[in-house]
């Protein structure tokens, strides 16, 4: 069984973010990048489909620029057997991301795609969504766990009123949570292999696809700083505070 995993590119988290000075975007110059922690989960859990004997061939792709590479190789670190970058300067959106991965469904043909379930940089949480739709195949989001068995795979999802369990035929699209798994860490030796791994570039135009942006940034603004806390001397002052200062009662 083909699987495959999209990956994304973003600020680490540890990295406090920084806004350009005339808030156009976010300040990428000199700041460190990683694969956004929803993909790395997103691997792991095809690693162990394949450790298990399920999976025969890990894929992972992602869509932007040369530099993404990195987390490509990364991934291949981690443990899949080849990579697609499709090459784009473009500042690409859900829409065009599932576009380019349903032309690259078609053509590697994959049984099941798994991916994070959003991207901490945008928070769209639609990609996946996206992808199942265009390719008309079934889809399982926020995953906390994932079986696969004769042909079907069941998913344990995370809703508000506690957890669902969804069976889907295969070819299927299954999106991860933070409690499907805990991502291993790259050891040395898989590193140097995943350096000789296979990492095939690609342009949208190979696919037939327009990442053009439909949505533009106008601005872009860090949020308002909060104001420092108070003490109170007793009851009475919260009380006269919460309701002449704040206003709450």
């Amino acid at each position: 069984m083909k699987v495959l995993v999209p990956i994304k590119r973003v600020v680490d988290y540890n990295v406090k973010v920084r806004v350009k000075a005339d808030q156009s975007d976010v300040d990428l110059a000199n700041v460190k990048m990683a694969m956004n922690p929803f993909c790395e989960i997103a691997v792991e859990e095809a690693v162990r489909l394949k450790e298990k004997g399920v999976a025969t061939e890990i894929v992972v792709v992602t869509v932007g620029t040369k530099a993404a590479q990195e987390q490509l190789r990364t991934a291949m670190a981690l443990g899949a057997d080849r990579a697609i970058l499709v090459e784009t300067d473009e500042a690409a959106q859900p829409l065009g991301i599932a576009k380019a991965l349903k032309a690259l469904v078609d053509k590697e043909q994959p049984q099941l795609v798994i991916l994070g379930k959003q991207a901490i940089d945008g928070d769209n949480n639609q990609t996946g969504q996206m992808l199942a739709a265009l390719a008309g195949m079934p889809q399982g989001t926020f995953a906390s766990e994932v079986n696969v068995a004769e042909g079907k795979v069941k998913v344990t999802r995370e809703i508000d009123g506690g957890l669902q369990t969804v069976e889907l035929n295969l070819p299927a699209v299954v999106t991860t949570d933070l409690r499907l798994n805990e991502p291993r860490y790259a050891s040395l030796p898989n590193i140097m292999k995943a350096k000789k791994k296979p990492l095939d570039t690609v342009s949208p135009a190979d696919l037939g696809v327009d990442l053009t942006p439909g949505i533009k940034t106008l601005k872009v603004e860090p949020p308002a700083e909060r104001q420092a806390g108070i003490k109170v001397a007793s009851v009475e002052e919260l009380v006269d505070k919460l309701k002449n200062e704040a206003k709450v009662i």
